[in-house]
């Protein structure tokens, strides 16, 4: 294995983003979606960068990347196609211990970022290594069709249950054998099937008489 597989929590961390084409914007977007506070340097970006910059969701510099821009930052992202960029950013990096991922360079990367699927609170990640970003989303796509919406759905209402239970005088062994047990079930089924009655048997039937999606203020 290259690479140790892990998750950030970039909430508030300093990230950078160099370039302004359409895989700078995806490198925007992910790391907004991460709740990561984002600059932008680039003279150029898309119509869909520009939108973003406007709602100031992001700090952008219109220029091209200058030395010494990566201080302060935790993360950057190299989209640019300039090779005099990359190999700057990438000394840098080195000297300021900054994790940088420059695109489609892996030799030039001490991180490399995976395929993902995301269902709500379930996040996927498959990584080749950077031998073949194709490969990767392929099967990407293929764990796209076989997790389906009903996991994000099943996740808030593990979540919400596990909050209220939480909550009760229930032991640590009690709250595991119901989880377990729902977890083993057809709840899923359930879900994507739209059978609210009978999700609302099952957690009767697992967790205890009374509880339902109603009292949980979970929505199917």
């Amino acid at each position: 294995m290259n690479y140790y597989p892990i998750f950030l929590d970039l909430r508030g961390k300093k990230c950078l983003v160099v370039g302004g084409g359409e895989v700078a914007q995806r490198k925007v977007e992910s790391l907004l979606a991460s709740k990561a506070k984002v600059t932008l340097v680039s003279p150029k970006i898309t119509p869909r960068l520009r939108a973003i910059v406007k709602r100031r969701s992001v700090t952008y510099r219109p220029r091209k990347y200058r030395k010494g821009d990566t201080k302060g930052f935790f993360l950057a992202y190299d989209a640019s196609a300039d090779t005099r960029v990359h190999k700057l950013i990438t000394k840098e990096a080195l000297d300021n211990r900054l994790l940088l991922n420059v695109v489609d360079r892996p030799k030039l990367c001490n991180f490399i970022a995976p395929a993902v699927v995301q269902r709500g609170n379930l996040v996927i990640a498959v990584s080749t290594g950077g031998a073949s970003p194709a490969m990767a989303k392929k099967v990407r796509q293929r764990l796209e069709r076989i997790f389906g919406r009903e996991y994000e759905k099943g996740l808030r209402l593990l979540s919400a249950l596990r909050r209220e239970l939480m909550r009760r005088s229930l032991s640590a062994s009690d709250r595991r054998r119901i989880f377990t047990e729902l977890a083993g079930s057809r709840l899923l089924d359930y879900i994507r099937e739209g059978k609210k009655g009978t999700v609302d048997r099952l957690l009767s039937r697992i967790a205890g008489r009374g509880w339902n999606l109603r009292r949980l203020r979970v929505r199917l």
